[in-house]
């Protein structure tokens, strides 16, 4: 019998999904929306994605790092754009000629930014990052006080102007924990006291995803979206019902199907043995293309990641491996070139982005942030029923 040809794995990001998620929060939050396209747009294209961001009313976009920033900027985004993550050897004035926001932590910081910053015509655009709780980055609550009064001076010498003062939060994630109360009263505290040493930024924010969803009282002049923005649960079991729409389907082809017969051991280590006759498939995906080498759950199989093939959950067997893994068919003989859905949105018919992080105990961000190696990735855009 003749072979089917056979199409490469490969990610197809909707994008009509992200400007509809963006619509979405943005009408929930009542405020600015702050489309958070770090790391490749968590996995889904980082200029693709705050295009059809802004497009569904985004009013700022945001990245970690100026180099993320500047790319967008290469790339023809226009717009307001923050980013938060800054070393000794930033290019603060590349980051002021292109009007992009950068975020300080310290005075030395805002020293550094300084000495970058003599002689520009315009004051640059900084905002500052005070730790609510966190314990990351950001000003702790002891050098609030210097921090905001070097931004002041800063301001008044005419380098830079203070756009905004912002935060975030722990877990946002968990509604009821109590840390989500004790940062909020942190964050007023400290823009009382930025207030009271002349600052009036234009922008104050501390909401992430979750908390812009969970909880109102944190939104106040914008709220931050990163994987609720391509469709993910940011606070799993507690915002489900808001109707956000997963931007990111996986596929790949079925390369082959064998049987096995009891005591075959599938795969590096045979750490998982048949223990009836069944039939197995190939799929070219592996931990090179982002999968979980654990997807597979050696020690508990039953709880293992599953693929969908024909609309039927197919779980993985055997380790995972750096091009493939096999997967458990329970006797049937799909056709070799049939359509594997790694995962997607519900109605692809495989399993979501929570479904494999459950799996391997981690959280969505990472699944789809993570998965790509050498896949394709193809945008299409719902709405019009063609290629983007």
């Amino acid at each position: 019998m003749e072979r089917p040809p056979l199409g490469p794995a490969g990610i197809v990001v909707d994008l009509a999904a992200i400007r509809a998620n963006t619509r979405l929060l943005r009408a929930t939050a009542g405020v600015s929306l702050i489309a958070v396209v770090k790391a490749d747009g968590y996995g889904h294209g980082m200029v693709e994605s705050a295009l059809a961001a802004q497009s569904g009313g985004a009013e700022w976009l945001a990245t970690a790092t100026i180099e993320e920033a500047l790319a967008l900027r290469a790339a023809g985004v226009e717009g307001p754009v923050l980013c938060w993550i800054t070393t000794p050897t930033s290019d603060y004035a590349a980051a002021a000629d292109a009007g992009i926001d950068v975020s300080a932590y310290s005075g030395e910081e805002l020293d550094e930014m300084a000495a970058a910053l003599q002689g520009r015509a315009e004051p640059a655009r900084i905002q500052l990052k005070v730790d609510t709780g966190l314990s990351r980055g950001g000003a702790p609550r002891a050098a609030w006080d210097e921090l905001f009064t070097r931004a002041q001076q800063g301001e008044s010498a005419g380098l830079w102007r203070v756009s905004g003062i912002w935060s975030h939060f722990a877990c946002a994630d968990e509604p009821g924990h109590p840390a989500n109360d004790r940062q909020e009263r942190a964050f007023r505290d400290a823009l009382a006291l930025a207030e009271e040493r002349g600052l009036r930024p234009e922008l104050r924010h501390l909401a992430n995803s979750a908390a812009a969803i969970l909880r109102p009282s944190a939104r106040f002049d914008a709220v931050r979206c990163g994987i609720a923005l391509y469709g993910l649960d940011p606070a799993p079991g507690e915002a489900t019902g808001i109707g956000l729409e997963p931007a990111m389907t996986v596929t790949a082809p079925l390369l082959m199907v064998k049987d096995l017969a009891p005591g075959d051991g599938v795969s590096y280590g045979h750490r998982w043995v048949a223990e009836q006759p069944t039939t197995v498939g190939l799929v070219p995906v592996g931990y090179g293309d982002g999968i979980p080498r654990h997807a597979s759950r050696p020690g508990a199989p039953d709880a293992a990641a599953t693929v969908g093939i024909d609309g039927k959950p197919r779980p993985i067997r055997g380790t995972v491996c750096m091009d493939q893994v096999v997967v458990d068919l329970e006797g049937d003989r799909p056709p070799v070139g049939s359509e594997v859905v790694v995962l997607g949105p519900p109605s692809a018919g495989g399993p979501t982005a929570q479904d494999w992080a459950e799996a391997c105990g981690t959280i969505n961000y990472e699944i789809v942030t993570r998965i790509g190696g050498r896949m394709s990735r193809r945008y299409v855009d719902s709405e019009t029923g063609a290629d983007a």
